[in-house]
């Protein structure tokens, strides 16, 4: 996502923007192994909360940060749900 200044990690997966809301959704998805999934939740919600400070402040619009993990053999974390069902498992910044 294009920003006024560089940021390191500012690739993320997939961008959500909604123009009637105002909001964009920065989703970044990854693969683990069974005993680090919650780990590589807080990974991303670090990796990329520059980024997404940084896409709020250039382009005026609350954003939210939702990393999904999913594991090897086909499940997906606890918080998962919390992620996608409701605004309380997103990371607003």
């Amino acid at each position: 996502m294009q920003t006024d200044r560089t940021v390191p990690n500012n690739k993320l997966d997939i961008t959500i923007r909604d123009i009637e809301k105002g909001t964009r959704r920065l989703k970044d998805v990854a693969i683990s192994e069974d005993r680090n999934v919650i780990k590589k939740e807080a990974e991303k919600i670090i990796k990329y909360k520059d980024s997404a400070v940084e896409i709020k402040r250039t382009w005026n619009a609350k954003t939210k940060l939702i990393p999904t993990i999913m594991v090897v053999t086909g499940k997906i974390s606890k918080s998962f749900r919390k992620h996608m069902g409701n605004t309380k498992g997103e990371h607003e910044i």
